[in-house]
C-alpha cells in the first residue's frame, strides 16, 4: 500500500483576501463561492478524490451559501473550522475572544453543512497556545496551522509590498505567514502537551531539510516561467518525503482553481496572470504526480492514521509574544 498524503483546501473568500490586503468594499463581502465550489467538486468528483474543506463561518451564514456548502459533506468531503472572521492575527486574540470565534465559526458550519467540525486550521497560519488550548477544551482531533518554513517574513514583506496598509494595519498583520523561527518547527506530524491525551498537530508539509513550501500556489506562482519546473520541484519535493519517511499535507486554496477571468479583483496575488482553465489543468497535473506515490485523503483520516501511532513526538507550545 502506498503511504497516505492529506489534502485540504482553506476556502477563503473573496472578501477575506481584500480584508487582509486593506482593499475597500470588503465589508460588502463580496464571494466567488458560487463558481468555485461547483467547479472545484465536479474536479474532483472526475478524479475520485476526497479532501478536507476548511470553512470561514462568515461565509456559512452568507444568504444562499448553507445550501451551496452543505453540497462538500454530501459529496463525502471533509469539513474543518477556519475561524469565522478570517483575520489573521489569532494569536493576538484574548482567550475569551477566542472562544467566541472559534464557537461561532463551528456553529455555524454545522448549520450549514450537519457536521461538526473536529480540525482547526488558523487563517495566516496565525496560531497561540490559547488558541490550542480552546481548541483541546472544544474537543478537537487536529489542528493544521503550522507551516514550518523560514521564508513567512518574505512573503509577509511582499505582500506589504502590494498592499496600501496603514501602519496600524502593518502592526495588526506583522505576524502574517509567520516568523523565521517557524522554520525551526517540525516537518512531520506531533502532539501538542496540553491538558488530556494532547491535540495532534500536523503542519502544513514543506520539503524536509530546505524547509521549502510545494503547496499548489507555490507550484502555480513557478509554473508562470516553466511547468517543468513546476513539476520537477514537486517530483523532489515528494521523493524527499519518500526518503523521509513523512506523509505530507498538501494545501490548496481558491486561487489554485480561479484566475483573473474569474476574479479580477485579486490581480496583486501570483499566478493570477493565468487563466482559471490553465490553473485548473496545471493542478490536475501536480495533483496526479501526488497520486502516483502516495494515496490522497481526507485530514481526517490522516489524523486517524496518525492517533493508531504511539511513537508521536510530543512538543509544548512556545510562540513569540505578539
Amino acid at each position: 500500500m502506498k503511504p497516505v498524503a492529506s489534502l485540504s483546501l482553506d476556502l477563503d473568500n473573496q472578501w477575506s483576501y481584500m480584508k487582509t490586503h486593506g482593499d475597500p468594499g470588503w465589508e460588502k463581502l463580496p464571494s466567488y463561492l458560487p463558481v468555485l465550489v461547483p467547479r472545484v467538486l465536479d474536479f474532483l468528483a472526475e478524479r475520485g478524490l476526497r479532501i478536507t474543506f476548511f470553512i470561514v463561518g462568515q461565509d456559512a451564514v452568507l444568504p444562499g451559501h448553507g445550501e451551496l456548502l452543505a453540497r462538500l459533506t454530501e459529496a463525502g468531503h471533509e469539513v474543518g473550522n477556519h475561524s469565522f472572521h478570517h483575520e489573521p492575527w489569532l494569536h493576538r486574540y484574548s482567550r475569551a475572544q477566542l472562544e467566541d470565534e472559534i464557537e461561532r465559526a463551528e456553529i455555524a458550519i454545522r448549520d450549514a453543512t450537519g457536521v461538526r467540525t473536529e480540525g482547526f486550521r488558523g487563517p495566516g497560519y496565525s496560531l497561540s497556545e490559547t488558541v490550542l488550548e480552546v481548541l483541546a477544551a472544544r474537543g478537537y482531533r487536529y489542528d493544521a496551522s503550522t507551516l514550518p518554513t523560514y521564508l513567512g517574513p518574505l512573503a509577509r514583506a511582499y505582500y506589504f509590498l502590494q498592499a496600501d496598509l496603514t501602519p496600524e494595519q502593518k502592526e495588526e498583520r506583522s505576524g502574517l505567514f509567520g516568523s523565521f523561527r517557524d522554520g525551526l518547527r517540525p516537518v512531520k506530524p506531533y502532539r501538542w502537551r496540553l491538558e488530556g491525551d494532547g491535540l495532534l498537530e500536523i503542519p502544513v508539509t514543506t520539503m524536509p531539510a530546505f524547509k521549502l513550501p510545494f503547496h499548489l500556489s507555490y507550484l502555480l506562482y513557478l509554473s508562470d516561467f516553466s511547468q517543468t519546473l513546476a513539476r520537477t520541484y514537486l517530483a523532489v519535493a515528494l521523493r524527499a518525503c519518500r526518503l523521509y519517511r513523512l506523509e505530507p499535507s498538501l494545501l490548496m486554496h481558491p486561487l489554485d482553481f480561479l484566475g483573473a477571468d474569474d476574479v479580477d479583483a485579486l490581480g496583486f496575488f501570483p499566478g493570477m496572470r493565468q487563466s482559471g482553465a490553465v490553473k485548473r489543468a496545471r493542478v490536475a497535473e501536480y495533483l496526479a504526480d501526488v497520486a502516483a506515490v502516495f494515496e490522497p485523503v481526507t485530514m481526517g483520516q490522516h489524523a486517524a492514521a496518525l492517533s493508531e501511532r504511539p511513537q508521536l513526538a510530543r512538543r509544548t507550545p512556545a510562540f513569540a509574544q505578539p
